[in-house]
C-alpha cells in the first residue's frame, strides 16, 4: 500500500470524519442497548457491539450501491428499526423491581440489527469518501478509517450511557430518534419515493414519514411500558 500520495491521506481524513458525523445515531442505540445491564457487562456490550457493527459496516460498505437500490429493502429496514425502537423505549423502566436484566448477548444482537438497518445510508457516505483515493486503495483505506472510529464509539455510547442515568429523558428522545430514521428511511426506499416526491414536493416528502415514526415508536413504546408495570 502506498501512502506517499496526498490522495490517500485525505480520502482516509474523510472517511473517518464521515464515519463519525454519521455514526452519532448508532451510539445513541448502542448505549441504549445497554443501559439495562450489570455494570461489569456494559462496557463489554459497547465494547463487542460497536466492534462487530464495524466489521459487518465494512461487508455492507463493499456493497453498499447494491444494496441501495433493492426496492422494499428499506421499508424492511424501517419497520426492524420501528421495532427496536419501541422494545427499547418499553424496556426503559427505572424502577428498582424491574424485570431481569437482559443478556449480553442480547443486548449485543440488539446493537447489530440496529446497526445494520441504520448504515445503510451511512456505509454509501463512507464509499463516496473513498473514491478520493486510487482505486486500489479504497478498500484498504475504509478498513482503516473504520477500524479507527471504533474508540470514537466506544467512548460516545459510554458518555451517553452516564447522561442516560442522570437524565432518563435522553431514553425517549433516542428511541424518537430511531422513530425519526425510520420514517426517513421508510420514505426513501427507490420502490415508493418518486411518487411521494411528485405527491408532496422534494422537500416535503420525509417529513410525514418522520413525524408517524416519531409518534409510533414513542406512543406504542409508553403503551407497552405502562402496560408491563401494571401486570
Amino acid at each position: 500500500m502506498d501512502f506517499s500520495s496526498s490522495a490517500v491521506w485525505v480520502a482516509l481524513a474523510y472517511i473517518i470524519f464521515t464515519n463519525i458525523l454519521l455514526s452519532g445515531d448508532n451510539a445513541v442505540v448502542i448505549a441504549m442497548a445497554s443501559r439495562n445491564l450489570p455494570k461489569e457487562h456494559q462496557k463489554k456490550a459497547i465494547f463487542w457491539g460497536s466492534a462487530a457493527a464495524i466489521v459487518m459496516r465494512i461487508i455492507l460498505t463493499i456493497v453498499a450501491v447494491q444494496l441501495l437500490t433493492l426496492p422494499y429493502l428499506k421499508i424492511i429496514g424501517a419497520i426492524l428499526l420501528i421495532y427496536i425502537g419501541v422494545q427499547l423505549m418499553a424496556d426503559s423502566d427505572g424502577e428498582d423491581d424491574m424485570a431481569a436484566p437482559p443478556s449480553l448477548f442480547t443486548a449485543i444482537r440488539t446493537i447489530l440489527i440496529a446497526d445494520l438497518v441504520m448504515s445503510l445510508d451511512n456505509v454509501v457516505a463512507v464509499a463516496a469518501a473513498a473514491d478520493r483515493a486510487p482505486e486500489a486503495m479504497r478498500l484498504p483505506l475504509i478498513l482503516i478509517g473504520l477500524a479507527m472510529s471504533i474508540p470514537l464509539i466506544i467512548f460516545g455510547s459510554t458518555m451517553l450511557l452516564k447522561v442516560m442515568e442522570k437524565f432518563p429523558v435522553i431514553i425517549t428522545l433516542g428511541a424518537a430518534l430511531l422513530g425519526y430514521l425510520a420514517g426517513e428511511m421508510f420514505a426513501t426506499d427507490p420502490a415508493i419515493h418518486h411518487t411521494l416526491v411528485d405527491a408532496l414536493g422534494p422537500d416535503n416528502a420525509d417529513i410525514p414519514f418522520q413525524v408517524a415514526g416519531i409518534l409510533l415508536v414513542v406512543v406504542i413504546g409508553l403503551w407497552l411500558k405502562k402496560k408491563s408495570s401494571k401486570e
